[in-house]
């Protein structure tokens, strides 16, 4: 058996690197500063590529790694993987946004008590042989108001750590709900320009997206308090550095801490922040702790190594992160809404514009994100093949093909205690499946609105006939003639007389031939073999 071949590319903790040595399943390469060129030149050969900041995983690597399945990144930011390009190839990314947590907060923490007491201007100025007590009169944290924007892990660390100052704590975060925000014990704001107005200090712990970028800007600052002042340890570009020096200058905001910055790390040339005496500078320290280095180097190793070699997936940032036991729960469903995709797409009519799939019961309680990437995957793996479409490209794959994707969980009560129904739709006709379990068994249960009980796997022949007298017999002579063993079969009229369908799973692929025979029969309109 060939074993996974992984590059580490950038310095990691020597634990993490022993982790992956010691599978035996894991060929690794630790090749630490590999230039373009070698990567591009070798990247065909790499399973797995394990990066920190200084390796680029640019659209060239992913191109030429034709075996890639995974990249991971040693810490939070993933600015230097071509996450676009990744998806579209179906290479997951990974990143380990909990290993620097404490050290990020903390470092956040130490910067605003820096700030408030002028600590790294004093040390200047005694180091320099002065004194100057008068020069750097502070402000304590006691009593001040704090605004944190984002309460992700950092965030909320902070958020602990100045309610134990005495800090009266505001959060704004659009994906935090209330009842947590009251847990955390944090005042919940709507907006950014309400929490700003009323904040003695603000701190930074959101990622930049076009949402985010310069979300401190020439306005907000304007409505921030007199003497405010902000730290930011997230990501160069929430601030307007431009406004911000602007403000500062003025006298409106007393001061500021920044470990990022926007426009290159480190700062070029002429930094006009660089003159401000009142602004205290760090050079992106927030995981830089032996503490976190270890951390994110193990958690990171220790991931694609489960990936490449259980399949669990975890912190990943372009499809649904699933650990090993929720992996193994999932399995079922992923197997049956692939079946399900895969059949529905081989009875569609032709132009599918929208795909809907609704859970309902049991299974509409679990996050059912990876069991709609399974059914879109089995939906598109006729038309764009086995290997061009997966789990984690799906989803872009249906955008470009134009089919409008939508997971609905109805309310209404139907006969199974769990159902999977998936629905495709043009201007003028629909198809449409659904799928349950008998125990630990999976069955399709309904076809475009028939009742029918068949297996998932193999050859099914559905057979679209007018109810008469004979329609079983001629099924059954022209698959016997044909040598084709019949494993189950399913009858389903809606009504006598009207249009029926035969549900048949068979042993064998059916010939061409042997479909047009059925077809001679007058009573029989359609008859298709579906392969899962």
């Amino acid at each position: 058996m060939s074993k996974h071949k992984v590059l580490v590319a950038d310095p990691i903790a020597d634990a993490g690197i022993d982790e992956l040595k010691a599978d035996d399943s894991l060929d690794v390469d630790v090749r630490i500063g590999i230039s373009e060129e070698e990567l591009l030149k070798d990247a065909e050969k790499y399973e797995a590529i394990i990066v920190r900041s200084q390796t680029k995983i640019t659209d060239d690597v992913i191109s030429k790694a034709t075996k890639l399945k995974i990249v991971g990144r040693a810490g939070v930011g993933v600015d230097n993987i071509a996450i676009p390009a990744a998806t579209k190839s179906g290479v997951i990314v990974m990143n380990t946004p909990a290993g620097n947590t404490i050290s990020t907060a903390e470092h956040a923490f130490g910067l605003m008590a820096s700030l408030a007491r002028n600590i790294p201007q004093a040390h200047a100025t005694v180091a320099g042989g002065g004194w100057g007590r008068k020069d750097y009169k502070g402000v304590e944290l006691n009593q001040k108001t704090l605004a944190i924007l984002g309460m992700g892990r950092i965030g909320t660390e902070f958020a602990r750590r100045a309610i134990a100052f005495g800090m009266t704590v505001l959060a704004y975060d659009p994906y935090l709900s209330p009842s947590r925000a009251k847990t955390l014990q944090v005042e919940l704001f709507q907006d950014v320009d309400s929490i700003v107005a009323e904040a003695d200090f603000i701190t930074l712990h959101m990622p930049l997206t076009d949402e985010t970028k310069h979300i401190i800007n020439e306005k907000r600052l304007k409505i921030c308090k007199l003497g405010a002042r902000i730290i930011n340890c997230a990501r160069g570009g929430l601030i307007d550095e431009n406004a911000l020096l602007d403000s500062i200058e003025s006298g409106h905001i007393a001061g500021a801490a920044l470990d990022v910055y926007e426009e290159s790390e480190p700062p070029p040339e002429g930094y006009a922040l660089l003159k401000s005496k009142k602004i205290i500078f760090t050079p992106h320290l927030g995981a830089s702790t032996a503490e976190a280095q270890e951390n994110v180097g193990i958690e990171i190793a220790r991931n694609v190594r489960n990936f490449l070699v259980d399949g669990t997936i975890i912190n990943s940032v372009n499809t649904p992160s699933v650990d090993s036991k929720t992996a193994q729960l999932l399995e079922p469903y992923l197997n049956l809404a692939e079946s399900m995709g895969k059949m529905l797409s081989q009875i569609s009519p032709q132009g599918t514009e929208s795909i809907c799939i609704r859970y309902s019961g049991k299974v509409a309680e679990m996050d059912t994100s990876l069991v709609t990437r399974a059914a879109l995957k089995g939906y598109l793996a006729r038309a764009c093949g086995e290997e061009s479409v997966n789990y984690i490209n799906a989803p872009g794959v249906a955008e470009k093909l134009g089919l409008t994707l939508s997971e609905t969980r109805p309310s209404d009560k139907n006969e199974f205690t769990e159902l999977i129904e998936i629905e495709t739709t043009n201007e003028n006709e629909s198809a449409s499946i659904s799928g349950t379990f008998y125990g630990a068994t999976p069955r399709i249960v309904t076809i475009n609105g028939h009742r029918v009980e068949a297996d998932p796997i193999g050859h099914v022949l559905l057979v679209s006939n007018t109810d008469v007298p004979g329609v079983v017999g001629a099924i059954g002579t022209v698959l016997s003639k044909h040598k084709a063993n019949i494993a189950t079969m399913c009858l389903s009229r809606n009504q006598v007389g009207d249009r029926a369908l035969t549900v048949l799973n068979l042993d064998d692929h059916l010939d061409q031939s042997a479909r047009e025979e059925l077809l001679a029969y007058e009573s029989i309109h359609s008859a298709k073999l579906v392969t899962l």
